[in-house]
């Protein structure tokens, strides 16, 4: 792996962790639509990392929900639930931007963000496995 390709993964999971804190704090807050908003980003941006560190990317966010789902789900890299989460969170930020008298509840916030822990969490031990 070059050093800029380093340098992008390191970012991408900084932004992960600091979107990851604002989502806990927004949370904390009471507001749970920003809160969701940022747990599905810190999502999002592991999912990049780790698209990035076998050299993929997408324009879109379905397309990188597809190609996380293809490459490490569907290999077994990283748990079915990690898919899964990804795609609730997608759909449950989807919900709240764009659709109208959406109520997001704390318990989802706190189902949310713990997914998003988890993940970041998998995110990490994967790139930083010495056999990749």
């Amino acid at each position: 792996m070059n050093e800029d390709l380093r340098k992008l993964i390191a970012y991408r999971l900084d932004q992960a962790a600091e979107t990851l804190d604002a989502a806990r704090k927004l949370s904390g807050a009471g507001h749970y639509r920003d809160a969701v908003n940022r747990a599905y980003y810190a999502m999002f941006y592991c999912a990049l990392a780790l698209l990035a560190s076998k050299g993929l990317g997408a324009s879109k966010h379905s397309g990188v929900l597809s190609l996380f789902n293809r490459y490490f789900v569907k290999t077994g890299e990283l748990p079915l639930e990690d898919g899964r989460h990804l795609q609730e969170a997608f759909e449950l930020r989807q919900g709240s931007d764009y659709r109208e008298f959406v109520q997001i509840t704390c318990e989802q916030v706190q189902e949310t963000v713990a997914k998003a822990e988890a993940f970041l969490r998998h995110a990490q031990r994967a790139l930083l496995d010495p056999e990749r």
